[in-house]
């Protein structure tokens, strides 16, 4: 699956936000953060929607005469007592509790207004997702590198990298897992159109993928390269060993 994907970066971290990624679904959606960074950015920009949003209910306090009117409308009082709104919230735990019937007359009450509650609850994320909801980006380019004849001897594996629209983030993940011993290194190469290759880093080994995140990964890139090199990759800054894989874009 395609997590780099706008559309279901966006789905999936709206929510995660909102809680209803839940059990195994949640806890796999965390594992891939790190390494999808339009995941992680699309989290990041939900969770500061919804506190903003949070942040403009303004706490209000009632007056005492709520208390009051609460406990004439479901319990019943004298003329006297139905009328008053000055009588003082209860002081002890006897007046606080009521009675077995109190109770009784109190649960469906209760029901009521914490389903209305709840409504009020999903109302207000359903309109949050709905005004917050960003306009859908560009997807992200996709490049298949291929192993090369020597490649398919030294390293025999291939790579797909998943650059963002923006041209800031690229997730380059191995088509099985990367073996190579401990004087060597992979390192991954953005190719211009004329002159020498720029060095994107080193490339994990195993399966796990390998993030780059820094400005203008697509300005005059032509294609993306892995190169075999000494432990601790080139000390050159250009390609010192066999090309394993390559791709254009």
């Amino acid at each position: 699956m395609d997590y780099g994907h706008p559309e279901r970066a966006e789905r999936l971290a709206a929510d995660y936000a909102v809680g209803t990624l839940r059990g195994g679904a949640r806890r796999r959606f965390e594992r891939l953060l790190p390494a999808h960074p339009a995941l992680a950015a699309a989290t990041a920009a939900w969770a500061e929607r919804l506190q903003l949003l949070a942040g403009q209910v303004a706490p209000v306090e009632p007056p005492p005469s709520v208390w009051t009117t609460i406990q004439t409308r479901l319990f019943g009082a004298t003329e006297g007592e139905s009328t008053s709104m000055s009588t003082p919230p209860p002081t002890s735990a006897a007046d606080a509790y009521p009675s077995a019937a109190g109770r009784a007359a109190l649960a469906g009450p209760l029901r009521f207004w914490r389903g209305l509650s709840a409504v009020a609850l999903a109302a207000s994320v359903v309109l949050a997702v709905m005004v917050a909801r960003p306009v859908p980006e560009a997807a992200p380019i996709v490049v298949v590198l291929r192993s090369t004849p020597e490649g398919v001897e030294l390293v025999k594996t291939g790579f797909v990298a998943s650059v963002s629209a923006d041209g800031r983030a690229l997730v380059l993940k191995p088509l099985a897992p990367v073996v190579i011993d401990a004087a060597h290194a992979l390192e991954l190469w953005a190719v211009p159109k004329a002159g020498a290759p720029r060095s994107l880093g080193l490339i994990a080994a195993g399966d796990v993928p390998t993030t780059v995140t820094r400005a203008n990964l697509l300005a005059d890139t032509q294609a993306f390269a892995v190169s075999l090199e000494p432990s601790g990759g080139s000390r050159t800054g250009k390609p010192t060993g066999p090309i394993v894989s390559a791709g254009g874009i």
